[in-house]
């Protein structure tokens, strides 16, 4: 807080040029949500506010991120499909499941889990990053061409079949509550099913037809019909608020081309009296919370959402930590990124009950309030204010802004967001696997399959499918390259010095057959005990002893001392005799919680130079011939 103050001017200047950014993108990202362009900007305001004063990364703008209403935009139209697409309805569990995830986020910062963010492969993070363009780009075609599935009538009518026998189902679920449907109660629903009127079967059509075109899957679906029902006016609208977009940071970047064209497309249509559709009206005034959040709390509604409100957490995390370590890179400090957790939790939390959407540390945002001169916290929470001034002055000016003006900046959004260095880099990577006779780059793999899942499955399961596939790529790399460090020397003479460790070259010439030495070299893990395994069976049967050389092993698992027991056993019954030189701190904990010292190779067995073992088996170790 001692700081706020110090850099006023600059933090001024980063904090009202980041929320001007912010604006567009927030009332687009509400109106891609499914919530409207108020609850984008309601997160705008809250995140930014309450991330900046509570979080670890001085320079980081936060709200509503493309990432995050990715997710958000599945998550709301899963909750409202069964609220019978009423959105009123599903709002408070919608604004209980962001809670949640905020609640659930300032635990991860409290846990310590931030630190661990670090570890998360380069291949899932471009994977994630270009799904999240790709499913932007796909969903907001049909806003910018003018197509809107619920007022497609014929395609509504498709639905209406299934509307009655969602309305008949609803009204004997009514009807039976707790008991068993009694004859009475069986002759009240038919009654009422007879009451049925035509609006309330195409009000329920038109729900299950949004919910149908929802999402990646849903808008596939439809391309073809909606491209059959072009409304140009709104197309020539989205147009050209992607050419302004592009065209105008040509010319300029001083001033955000996304809100140049925003106004510039906007007034054109507003002053013209063009019959364009509208973003819904943005309530005027201070936002309200909505209490409906306490009030008819239900932990039977809340709980099939559990997962999604874990997956926006995490997601949120993923997002925030990666816009922070840009922000290191640029201004040369040290965020916290526990702190950062908490703050961002304590963000989404008080957003998600004033209504407004989750969010993130923001990229775009953020290198932008740097640029512009912003230093500490008190930029963010500029940035916060100058778009709440912006809601209570021009609230009723923004809702006259076109539904294709923030469909086109959306799209520019899909087109940015995705990660073209790492695309770039596909043919340059090496193949280094082999599957079904192809050779392959196990990292582009992992990022096809990433990007797939994530784009017609689920991002966060995606994202967790994708670290394991990682994780299990490394430890077989890991466990080739251990393997071809380790060396079994079964004879030892001038041939072969290339091999030999330089304590190693005065081994007399007359034990060559009775001592065989193994080298270690890395990590014994479970990646490797396979083939450290096969030791007993590399051994002559002219062997009596068997020196293991560990000075190069750093670490062992819990496997690895298992497959060094079984190892010792099988050797043990073969009647040869393992001595153990340069073993390491932590290999020589493991394996004496095993047991495996003293029991089966005894203390005076374990050397901590190789002359001192040589020492010792040269006074009774004898030539053979």
């Amino acid at each position: 807080m001692k700081d706020f103050f110090k850099h006023l001017k600059g933090d001024a200047f980063g904090g009202i040029t980041a929320g001007i950014v912010a604006l567009p993108l927030a009332l687009a990202f509400g109106v891609s949500s499914g919530l409207g362009p108020s609850a984008g900007l309601y997160g705008a305001i809250f995140i930014a506010f309450f991330a900046a004063l509570f979080g670890g990364t001085s320079t980081q703008i936060s709200g509503p991120t493309a990432p995050m209403t990715a997710v958000s935009m599945v998550v709301i139209g899963s909750i409202v499909s069964t609220n019978d697409g009423d959105v009123s309805k599903a709002l408070p569990i919608i604004l209980t499941v962001f809670l949640l995830a905020g609640l659930i986020q300032i635990g991860l910062g409290l846990l310590g889990i931030g630190k661990y963010i670090k570890y998360i492969p380069y291949p899932v993070v471009s994977g994630f990053m270009t799904a999240i363009g790709v499913m932007i780009i796909i969903t907001q075609i049909l806003p910018a061409i003018g197509y809107y599935p619920k007022e497609d009538t014929t395609y509504v009518d498709t639905f209406k079949p299934q509307a009655k026998e969602v309305i008949l189902d609803n009204i004997l679920k009514e009807e039976k509550g707790e008991d068993i449907l009694a004859i009475a109660d069986f002759e009240d629903a038919i009654k009422t099913a007879k009451n049925i009127t035509p609006d309330q079967v195409n009000t329920e059509a038109q729900s299950l037809a949004a919910s149908n075109a929802s999402g990646v899957v849903g808008a596939v679906k439809l391309m073809p019909k909606a491209l059959k029902n072009i409304d140009f006016l709104e197309l020539i609208l989205a147009l050209a608020t992607i050419l302004i977009i592009y065209g105008f940071k040509r010319i300029t970047k001083a001033v955000p081309s996304t809100l140049v064209a925003l106004i510039v497309v906007s007034g054109i249509a507003y002053f013209a009296k063009l019959e364009y559709r509208s973003i819904q009206e943005i309530p005027f005034g201070f936002p309200l919370p909505n209490t409906d959040i306490f009030t008819s709390f239900s932990l039977s509604a809340i709980t099939p959402y559990i997962l999604a409100s874990v997956s926006l957490a995490f997601l949120g995390t993923i997002d925030s930590l990666l816009t922070s370590v840009i922000a290191d890179n640029m201004t040369k400090t040290k965020h916290k990124p526990n702190r950062e957790l908490v703050g961002q939790g304590i963000g989404n939390a008080i957003a998600s009950i004033f209504g407004g959407i989750p969010g993130a540390g923001a990229t775009i945002r953020t290198v932008v309030n740097i640029n512009a001169g912003g230093k500490t916290k008190l930029s963010g929470m500029i940035a916060a204010v100058l778009l709440l001034v912006v809601l209570l002055a021009l609230g009723p000016v923004a809702s006259k802004i076109p539904a294709a003006v923030l469909a086109g900046i959306l799209l520019t959004v899909g087109i940015g967001v995705m990660d073209y260095k790492g695309l770039k880099a596909i043919p340059n990577l090496p193949r280094d696997i082999n599957l079904f006779g192809l050779k392959l780059s196990s990292e582009v793999l992992i990022m096809f399959i990433v990007l797939i899942l994530s784009v017609f499955w689920n991002l966060i399961n995606a994202v967790g499918i994708g670290l394991v596939l990682s994780s299990l790529m490394f430890m077989k790399k890991m466990g080739d390259f251990t393997a071809r460090q380790s060396k079994v020397l079964n004879y030892i003479d001038t041939r072969e010095n290339e091999i030999l460790w330089s304590d190693e070259t005065s081994f007399p010439e007359t034990l060559k057959e009775e001592i065989f030495i193994k080298h270690l070299s890395g990590p014994l893990f479970f990646g490797y005990t396979n083939e450290f395994q096969e030791l007993s069976q590399q051994i002559s049967d002219t062997a009596s002893h068997v020196i293991l050389r560990m000075d190069k092993v750093p670490y062992m698992d819990q496997s690895g001392v298992y497959a060094v027991e079984d190892t010792v056993l099988a050797l043990q019954l073969k009647g040869i005799s393992v001595y153990i030189v340069g073993v390491q701190k932590q290999p020589l904990y493991m394996m004496e919680r095993i047991d495996i010292i003293p029991d089966l190779i005894p203390k005076e067995y374990i050397f901590k130079t190789f002359d001192e073992c040589m020492d010792h088996l040269q006074t009774f170790v004898k030539d053979k011939n």
